[in-house]
């Protein structure tokens, strides 16, 4: 099981309604993560930067790999985009953190 860690940016004052859809998580596009093989998936916010810090852990490398391909994802992307900083293709931008220390 491998353990992913992230930071993505929120805009400024879209706290509230960032949690509030992530709290009504759509059906389908908390199935596909866990049939993609992510599990104990979180994310913080600092509140004072407004950046998300998202952690994971990932049983399959390649279905975590896959999972922009597919429409709920993208669906989700679109839907979100309005709360915080993304890319081109709508995805967030999402920039992997190294981890330096785990305490099992």
């Amino acid at each position: 099981m491998a353990r992913h860690a992230f930071k993505m940016y929120l805009f400024e004052g879209k706290a509230e309604e960032y949690k509030r859809r992530h709290d009504a998580l759509w059906p389908d596009l908390q199935s596909l993560l866990k049939d993609s093989g992510i599990s104990q998936y979180s994310i913080f916010l600092d509140e004072a930067t407004h950046t998300l810090f998202g952690v994971m852990e990932v049983a399959d490398e390649v279905k975590r790999t896959e999972l922009p391909n597919h429409p709920v994802m993208k669906e989700w992307w679109t839907y979100m985009k309005d709360l915080m900083e993304t890319n081109p293709d709508e995805s967030p931008v999402s920039v992997p953190l190294r981890e330096v220390f785990f305490m099992p």
